[in-house]
């Protein structure tokens, strides 16, 4: 492949326009733009692998979960200044067999819908809560003919970085792993995400949010006094689990959390990130087809194009279904 040079080049593009910049990190409001990049020369990651089974991948279906609670409006702009970046370095992979990577790209969003009740001290009634989400579905924005966007759209990295500024209005208790199962269990079954994967593609994630995941797949649930709703999230190892049987085996498919990569919080223009300890796990337990990167860098270039890396090498080791 061709390897570190080109993300160099095609990324270092990205910095001609503006960069969205603040310290907002309230997921009750809104975060407000910004000026341009910092400046900082682009590091790639390391050069891709030359080697490669007989069985490496031709497709690579491609879904972002993006966090739209109310502190990630920054981060939605600079996704999408670098998001024309990522296409054209995906334009540019090639299959061992020389064929172009075939692949599609949607996003969806980190909200859940939820019920529950919270107990309160003896003698006081519980508080009953909720949020709406949009339950991993596929969001068609931005004068998208379907649920994503294909490479043989006439302008796939416009469209879609159109589609992912989400906005900042989203639930404030994040759910990406249970949004990413929904995505591919219920919409799937009733239709909404039907026609996305295809089995002989691999199946690639990013997870783009500056918070733990709270992912629960109970609901109208009661809540005891002294716990919270992430403190009772559901045990990540589940959640790859159904990964290696939706993508048909381990190592069929490969994510990159572009989160808080701790130890503990940190700090950007954009604002604070908590560590994403839940979605660090989520990572390792992909093996070789997990990258974590850092939210905080101040810019994402550096975390997308470890994706990147990161899709092309799954896509090389590509196994067969058993």
């Amino acid at each position: 492949m061709r390897g570190h040079v080109l993300l160099s080049m095609l990324f270092a593009v990205a910095a001609c326009g503006p960069s969205a910049m603040s310290g907002d990190d309230d997921d009750t409001g809104g975060a407000d733009g910004g000026s341009g990049p910092d400046g900082r020369p682009f590091t790639p990651p390391d050069e891709f692998a030359d080697a490669a089974p007989a069985e490496a991948c031709e497709k690579m279906d491609l879904l972002f979960v993006i966090d739209n609670s109310g502190s990630m409006g920054d981060e939605q702009a600079n996704l999408a200044l670098n998001f024309p970046n990522f296409i054209g370095v995906l334009d540019t992979f090639t299959a061992e067999n020389g064929a172009a990577i075939d692949y599609r790209v949607a996003v969806t969003s980190t909200g859940v819908t939820k019920s529950w009740t919270q107990e309160t001290f003896p003698g006081f009634p519980p508080i009953p809560s909720s949020q709406s989400g949009d339950d991993g579905a596929m969001l068609q924005r931005c004068d998208m003919t379907r649920r994503w966007v294909e490479k043989s759209d006439a302008d796939p990295a416009g469209t879609f970085a159109c589609a992912a500024q989400l906005g900042d209005n989203g639930p404030g208790l994040e759910m990406p792993l249970e949004a990413l199962r929904q995505a591919f269990d219920e919409r799937m079954a009733d239709g909404t995400n039907a026609g996305f994967h295809r089995e002989d593609a691999l199946l690639a994630i990013v997870v783009l949010t500056d918070e733990n995941d709270c992912s629960r797949q109970d609901n109208n649930f009661t809540l005891p006094l002294t716990e919270d709703m992430c403190g009772a999230a559901s045990p990540v190892p589940p959640y790859a689990q159904f990964m290696d049987e939706v993508s048909g085996a381990p190592g069929r498919w490969a994510v990159a959390v572009i989160a808080g990569p701790g130890p503990g919080a940190c700090s950007s223009e954009f604002g604070n990130a908590d560590e994403a300890t839940r979605l660090i796990e989520f990572a390792g337990l992909a093996g070789d087809n997990g990258v974590v990167a850092s939210i905080c860098e101040g810019d994402l270039t550096t975390g997308l194009s470890d994706a990147l890396a990161t899709f092309q090498e799954a896509c090389n080791q590509f196994p067969p279904i058993p």
